[in-house]
């Protein structure tokens, strides 16, 4: 069990770092041709002072904008590492899943499913992490909450592999009116992936957001 690091806040930093470089690289250039210029005015007509002050202007505003950006950078490095201290206590958990999917290990998967109310007809689909249909059966029609367990055959009955795979609930009144579900699944929390910046919680064969637990157990 681990966490895997990513690299935005870095690529962050790198790049102020690099943008403060060209800019006092920038800066001494724009220094030695001011000099050059200053010693070789006309006397009896001396530049104009506007001009160059207006670019050592620019020059400061730049460089506060990236001292801001340096800042952020590093805001950005504190909060993620603290978003990375707050998600392993995740690690080693038993946490449930609301985004409809569940890991296919050694062929098994499971899920539960709530209808709020009675149906006249109810359905099961699941699909693969591409969307594409693999499996459908009936479903329970009583209000509440349901197990199904899927031994990863699709219709035709053939072993299909592991990954994380998706089920959705349809159901319907007698009136043919739309009967709410909802469905989760239930895993153990192996690592923490943190590689887009926000944790991603790796279960079995499939991750899930911060937002998409609903519980966790020990």
């Amino acid at each position: 069990m681990n966490i895997i690091t990513g690299t935005s806040s870095n690529a962050a930093a790198a790049s102020a770092n690099s943008a403060s470089t060209k800019l006092s690289s920038n800066f001494e250039t724009f220094l030695t041709l001011l000099t050059t210029q200053l010693k070789n005015q006309d006397p009896t007509a001396p530049m104009d002072s506007n001009q160059f002050t207006q670019q050592l202007v620019q020059f400061s505003q730049v460089e506060q904008q990236i001292e801001t950006n340096t800042n952020l950078a590093s805001l950005l490095a504190q909060g993620q590492a603290q978003t990375a201290a707050y998600a392993t206590s995740y690690l080693g958990k038993v946490v449930s899943v609301t985004n409809g999917l569940a890991s296919l290990e050694e062929g098994e998967a499971g899920w539960t499913y709530t209808l709020d109310a009675a149906a006249a007809e109810a359905n099961l689909t699941v699909t693969d992490i591409l969307g594409k249909v693999v499996f459908t059966g009936p479903a329970e029609k009583t209000a509440g909450t349901h197990e199904f367990s899927w031994d990863g055959n699709d219709n035709n009955d053939n072993a299909l592999p592991g990954g994380a795979y998706r089920l959705t609930v349809t159901a319907a009144a007698a009136d043919g009116a739309r009967v709410n579900t909802s469905v989760a699944s239930a895993g153990l929390v192996g690592q923490i992936d943190m590689t887009a910046g926000t944790p991603r919680f790796v279960i079995g064969n499939m991750t899930a957001g911060l937002g998409e637990i609903a519980a966790v157990g020990n």
